[in-house]
């Protein structure tokens, strides 16, 4: 394997490696992070379809063979959007405004990130994997009605709130908009998620957005056979 020592890269220090796609809305997590930070990462596309996630020596840096999967420069191998951004913003954070070190303002993060994993990406898994591998068409009735109830949680989280964990952005925003931004495609939002939409705006504002939209728009295409 390559070495993963930092190197430039376009006259900017490349800090590690990220195994990648773009089409993930828990990558795309890391590439919002990977963008707001201002560090540069390389970026190495993982391509499940062909089993490349699979390899005997991508399990070996992965035991759960899940992307993403991220090798820093000091050799530290880490997997799991959730902990890959907060593990960036602490090696390479100016300051700790996305992750914050004070308990309090940490555990509302922490909340929401694993609100995230449990419920909002969870659902748009259990909706997507099956067109993904069998080809069924979806989401159904019953679907729908349990994301609608996610997008409700979503909404009373930021009564009287910018982002996601208070007025400031933090990781739980670009983990949270990696996956609405794409299970709406799947189960649109309602309008009387009025909070929910002005947040959704909001992170369409951030200059880095890209990061994330540029995915967000291949997985619409990606998964409109299928949607009913």
């Amino acid at each position: 394997m390559r070495s993963n020592k930092p190197q430039l890269n376009n006259n900017k220090m490349v800090v590690g490696k990220l195994y990648m796609l773009d089409l993930s809305s828990p990558v795309r997590a890391v590439l919002l992070t990977e963008k707001a930070l201002g560090i540069e990462l390389e970026h190495i596309n993982v391509d499940p379809i062909k089993g490349e996630h699979k390899t005997a020596e991508y399990k070996k840096l992965n035991p759960q063979h899940t992307i993403p999967l991220y090798i820093d420069g000091d050799g530290t191998i880490v997997w799991d959007s959730h902990a890959i951004m907060a593990y960036l913003v602490g090696k390479y954070g100016k300051d700790d405004s996305l992750y914050p070190k004070d308990l309090a303002k940490r555990a509302v993060v922490d909340q929401r990130l694993h609100f995230d994993s449990g419920n909002i990406f969870a659902n748009l898994r259990a909706i997507v994997f099956p067109m993904w591998s069998a080809g069924e068409k979806g989401p159904n009735q019953k679907q729908i009605e349990t994301v609608d109830t996610q997008y409700d949680f979503l909404n009373k989280f930021l009564a009287g709130k910018l982002w996601m964990a208070g007025n400031t952005v933090t990781i739980a925003d670009f983990s949270l908009i990696s996956s609405v931004s794409s299970l709406m495609y799947v189960v649109p939002i309602d309008s009387k998620y009025g909070d929910l939409l002005a947040w959704i705006e909001r992170c369409e504002q951030l200059p880095y957005y890209e990061a994330n939209g540029k995915g967000a728009r291949a997985f619409k295409e990606f998964v409109k056979p299928w949607i009913i």
